[in-house]
């Protein structure tokens, strides 16, 4: 059964919903509860995150940049990375190639 846009948790007080991929490229809309956290981790998937609301914390390879609604945060291939919600936040993730891993579960 497709994950594809249903909303599913990811970790506690995070949400998402991964949207229908193209060939190469793909995107998922994440919600966070306030102190909420995607857990720091690595992919080899290029990553542009951008904040539709709120306030995001993220750390890319040990650096902290703080990203509110409206900014974008570029997250490249292999980068150690997570993010923690200052406040109620939304993001639009993109991804490319397409993550097999989170689409193909």
């Amino acid at each position: 059964m497709s994950n594809i846009g249903k909303w599913e948790n990811a970790e506690p007080g995070v949400t998402r919903k991964i949207m229908q991929p193209g060939a190469a490229l793909m995107m998922m809309e994440v919600h966070f509860e306030t102190g909420a956290e995607g857990y720091e981790h690595t992919h080899p998937h290029e990553q542009m995150s951008y904040c539709l609301k709120g306030r995001v914390e993220f750390t890319i390879e040990g650096e902290k940049t703080v990203i509110a609604a409206g900014e974008t945060i570029v997250i490249p291939s292999g980068a150690r990375h997570g993010a923690k919600a200052l406040e109620p936040s939304t993001l639009l993730d993109c991804f490319t190639p397409v993550r097999e891993d989170l689409v193909r579960r």
